[in-house]
């Protein structure tokens, strides 16, 4: 270029304060050369300060095209370095989701409508992992679930179907639901389904749906905040009976099927509230007669059920446990399957505290069982004398309403001369009935072994006859159950009570001994009551009735 025309360039033209680069051919190479560097750096770095300014159609074209290509890097560099650092976050997964997403429907040619709902789903749960909850989680367990408490515990408490519930119940409630998003459209639970969550409305509108057999689709309900829905097939044990969808976006929180069982096991007594209120809640619904029924039968199976735990506590005499089942709700005069309460079984085993804690409770002392039994006669059939005391101090009264059930097992056994509650035996029992036809049996223990086919019994009964006939010749007798020995006026009336030794004749002589007897042991035996002789001391039971007879003349 021409000296002349120097003044066309850009460096020609520059004036840098009172400085000029006119004659820019006479000026120093290396200020030439940082000049032009810092005006092509800055050029490059900046837009609208410190760039070249054009001054002919070369420098024009140049500068555009170095421009643009400035802007192409820096794009390119700017966009490296954000994918570096972003690698991996839950945004640019979302957004390759999306893409793939985009490319697979395009490659379908799915419609629009389907299109929207699809990219709603995806959208919702990258929504909700913004929300507090999730970005709760790095804080420490015991400052989240102070904030969660603040954040979910008045919706909680606003729910009808945990209306009367305890404190220590809503709480634990609180502490374990998860926040959802979901939009309109959106189906939660559909009819028939398995539910294992239940939800809780914070926020929007839901409806309830029934779908009838090749009929279209009918309103039931309609869900507001505050409502729950998927309890009835919790709670009961059944199929989601409606399909619930969205009508309006809508905030939720669920809780998932297993921690809310937990949660009831541990405070049982507020299922039997929280079952009432969900009966309550459907009842005014025209819709609902049928989930009506379940809920009802699911009732009286918690009823029977909780009656179940209460008798088994009695049963097994565990305090601790019927305390809390009875301060938990449960009825303590509630029946099980054959009529028996608490108190007869406490009466039975002859567990004194249940009873004693069940009388202090209020407990109806006369109830009677299926079989016309109350607890003061299960208490002397058992022989728990300290319960019958106390029950009769209660005011208990006994009331028998067919003696021959009382001393039939005593009969079954063998044990014909038991006696009841009055000092009656079976004997007794037949003739103050008219029984003509038992007491007129006369057969003999050894007519009814041989009559049972017990060969064991029959061979002792045998030998007991012949030790019988050979000790006492003149007696035509043989063991009979009806035997009722008296002892001469002039003997001692008292007996003596012993512990059995290891052998029959031990007895005897222990016997003669204590008692003071001028007799020799060798001249004595020992029967039973039935007349039958001892030969054994393994034939001698537990509390039995033994006289002392002797030989000599």
């Amino acid at each position: 270029m021409p000296a002349s025309q120097e003044g066309y360039t850009w460096i020609g033209s520059l004036k840098l304060g009172d400085y000029s680069y006119s004659n820019f051919r006479d000026i120093d190479l290396l200020k030439r050369y940082v000049t032009s560097l810092y005006f092509a750096i800055i050029t490059m770095t900046t837009v609208g300060y410190g760039d070249i300014h054009a001054v002919n159609v070369r420098e024009m074209i140049f500068v555009m095209v170095y421009v643009s290509f400035d802007m192409v890097l820096a794009a390119y560099l700017v966009g490296n370095i954000t994918a570096l650092v972003v690698r991996g976050s839950k945004t640019e997964i979302y957004r390759e989701r999306i893409k793939n997403l985009l490319k697979y429907m395009d490659k379908n040619k799915l419609g629009k409508d389907i299109r929207y709902q699809i990219k709603d789903q995806l959208r919702s749960p990258y929504d909700s992992s913004h929300t507090d909850s999730a970005i709760l989680q790095d804080l420490p367990s015991s400052l989240r679930a102070t904030v969660i408490e603040n954040l979910y515990k008045p919706h909680i408490e606003e729910v009808p179907l945990f209306k009367g519930c305890s404190m220590e119940f809503i709480n634990q409630i609180v502490n374990r639901v998860h926040e959802e998003f979901f939009p309109p459209g959106k189906v939660i639970l559909e009819q028939g389904s398995v539910v294992d969550q239940l939800y809780f409305i914070c926020d929007g509108k839901l409806e309830e749906v029934v779908v009838n057999e090749g009929g279209p689709k009918e309103a039931v309900s309609i869900l507001n905040p505050h409502d729950s829905f998927g309890d009835v097939s919790i709670l009961c044990n059944i199929p989601e009976p409606y399909t619930v969808r969205v009508s309006e976006r809508c905030l939720l929180l669920r809780i998932d099927k297993r921690s809310f069982s937990n949660i009831l096991k541990i405070y049982f007594h507020d299922k039997g509230k929280i079952l009432d209120n969900l009966l309550e809640g459907k009842e005014s619904n025209v819709h609902m007669k049928h989930v009506v029924s379940e809920i009802k039968a699911h009732i009286d199976l918690q009823e029977a059920q909780l009656a179940l735990r209460l008798n088994n506590a009695a049963y097994s005499g565990d305090l601790s446990r019927l305390k809390s089942l009875i301060r938990a709700g449960a009825d303590p005069n509630k029946k099980n399957f054959d009529g028996r309460s608490p108190l007869h079984l406490a009466a039975s085993k002859g567990h004194e505290d249940i009873a004693l804690f069940l009388i202090q409770e209020g407990v109806e002392v006369n109830i009677s069982d299926n079989f016309g039994n109350t607890p003061l006669l299960e208490a002397i059939k058992r022989g728990h004398d300290n319960i019958a005391s106390l029950l009769i101090k209660e005011g208990c009264s006994l009331t028998i309403t067919d003696s021959d059930t009382i001393l039939s097992p005593s009969i079954a056994r063998g044990v014909l001369n038991s006696k009841d509650y009055d000092f009656r035996t079976p004997l007794h029992v037949a003739t103050s009935r008219g029984s003509y036809a038992l007491a007129e049996w006369g057969n003999t223990p050894l007519d009814e072994a041989r009559l049972s086919g017990n060969e064991m019994l029959i061979n002792l009964l045998e030998e007991a006859k012949s030790s019988q006939s050979s000790e006492f010749p003149s007696s035509s007798q043989e063991p009979s159950a009806m035997g009722n020995w008296e002892l001469p006026k002039d003997q001692n009336k008292y007996g003596v009570v012993l512990w059995v030794p290891d052998t029959i004749d031990e007895l005897i002589e222990t016997t003669v001994d204590h008692l003071k007897l001028d007799l020799s042991p060798n001249s004595c035996i020992i029967v039973t009551a039935d007349a039958g002789k001892i030969v054994d001391v393994d034939m001698i039971a537990n509390g039995q009735k033994l006289y002392l007879i002797t030989t000599q003349e």
